[in-house]
């Protein structure tokens, strides 16, 4: 049986976490993964992050558009789909709840070794995801 790739790791967390796979961050994603993206660090940081993601969007639906894999990296673009229905992330402080429909388009590079992922990059669209929610 052949080992997983650094692709393969991030397909997986992808469909997991769509599935409510609770697990999949304590097996995939290390403890101490360093977040270089704005927010929390580690797996606890990530579990809050998307926590928070769920509360103020969800629930939200992943349309995944590139996934290329170099080594050990994985880039990965992606639009979450969802419904604003919280305020409490800090982009979208002192936002009114809307109700709208939003679609917040990422691009996260992931770093993998030996099968779980050890760092994470991000670029997001805030500014359209701000201009589907404000009134």
């Amino acid at each position: 049986m052949s080992e997983r790739t650094p692709k393969d790791v991030v397909e997986e967390l992808l469909r997991r976490s769509e599935a409510g796979d609770a697990t999949v961050l304590d097996e995939l994603v290390a403890v101490d993964m360093v977040n270089h993206a704005a927010g929390p660090q580690g797996r606890e940081g990530l579990r809050v992050i998307l926590s928070t993601i769920d509360a103020d969007l969800g629930p939200v639906i992943a349309e995944p558009h590139h996934l290329l894999a170099d080594g050990d990296l994985v880039a990965q673009h992606l639009t979450l789909r969802g419904t604003h229905r919280g305020s409490t992330m800090p982009l979208l402080a002192g936002v009114p709840v809307s109700d709208r429909p939003t679609a917040w388009t990422f691009i996260h590079i992931w770093r993998v070794v030996d099968g779980m992922i050890v760092e994470h990059w991000a670029c997001r669209d805030d500014m359209a995801l701000l201009a589907q929610v404000q009134t």
